[in-house]
């Protein structure tokens, strides 16, 4: 089966699963289990970190679908990690709206205390929400910070400037599926294994895309398949990459690429020992900013028959993940 037949079978079982699960999620005795946030108060909690506070910790009765109304939840929020198998759904996109601005500098907390939405727990689904660092162009600031594994996030917002999604955890896996990713500097970071399914990432400064942190022992870090970049007003120098780790792995295949992405399209981050380990590649690429004559020499362009065809949703995400979102298909 090729890579385009695998990807088109994840995501019409993606689809199904997202119809079916927000129907059928948590049922007992026929009775689906449901809970509804609404901070004008028509709902069962108008905080959403109460509603997740009130799921039972490694819930035997099954999994929770919390749906968030419209609004502004300015809230910091934290999924632990005995709190798993949830869904929280937005009501709309645009409109369902998390938003926090902490950033490094604020009473030197640091980078990894910055997030709006921390997601440390297992098997965690995220739909149609905007999540937001508003602290602006601060510094390290993020919107999105996940420990958890089996982690999908579905026709999101994510919005911030400098380390605006952080993805933590050696072996730990998610996939964004049509979402969209905006920041300055080292924006999607960290260790996790990620696919990124039809992404629109934009980019607000002349800077780096990614910062991946693979670990070694990892195979595989950031894949971002049939997504597109954009870029911000007065923007004209962008590089894909540069390791934050020196085994930093990420590859841009069937993606759109603007004229301004770097000539050399990836970085290494002042470092040339990252020349020797970071894991670097692309495929299939379109766009002004897909041309790779001068692309550095340590970065792989991927031959379609022996390398790419490879780089299967399967083979990233392995096959346990990829029954969940496949398991509800007809």
């Amino acid at each position: 089966m090729s890579k385009y037949v695998n990807v088109f079978v994840f995501l019409m079982g993606f689809t199904f699963f997202s119809l079916v699960a927000c129907a059928n999620s948590g049922t007992k005795n026929g009775i689906t289990k449901k809970i509804v946030v609404d901070k004008s108060g028509g709902g069962d909690f108008t905080s959403l970190q109460e509603a997740i506070h009130s799921v039972r910790a490694f819930d035997p009765e099954g999994p929770t679908t919390i749906y968030v109304k419209n609004g502004i939840y300015r809230e910091k929020i934290v999924i632990p990690d005995y709190v798993c198998n949830i869904a929280i759904i937005g009501e709309d996109k645009e409109k369902t709206i998390i938003s926090y601005d902490d950033y490094a500098g604020k009473e030197n907390m640091g980078t990894f205390r910055t997030y709006t939405l921390q997601v440390r727990g297992n098997d965690i689904r995220l739909e149609n929400l905007t999540i937001e660092n508003a602290a602006g162009p601060v510094g390290q600031a993020v919107a999105l910070h996940t420990e958890g594994d089996r982690i999908i996030i579905k026709n999101c917002r994510l919005l911030g400037n400098q380390d605006t999604v952080y993805t933590g955890g050696e072996g730990n896996r998610l996939c964004f599926f049509d979402c969209y990713i905006e920041g300055t500097t080292d924006f999607i970071f960290g260790s996790a294994t990620a696919w990124f399914e039809e992404c629109l990432l934009h980019c607000k400064k002349n800077s780096y895309i990614t910062a991946a942190s693979t670990p070694q022992n990892v195979e595989y870090g950031y894949i971002f398949n049939r997504c597109k970049v954009t870029l911000g007003e007065g923007v004209t120098s962008v590089y894909l990459g540069r390791p934050w780790r020196p085994y930093a792995m990420t590859v841009f295949m069937n993606c759109e690429l603007p004229a301004g992405i770097h000539p050399s399209g990836w970085h290494n981050w002042g470092n040339p020992e990252n020349e020797k380990t970071a894991r670097y590649a692309e495929f299939n690429n379109a766009g002004e900013g897909a041309k790779t004559e001068q692309r550095v020499k340590w970065a792989k362009i991927l031959t379609p028959e022996e390398e790419a065809v490879q780089i299967t949703i399967e083979k990233v995400l392995k096959e346990d993940f990829v029954k969940i979102v496949s398991f509800f298909m007809p």
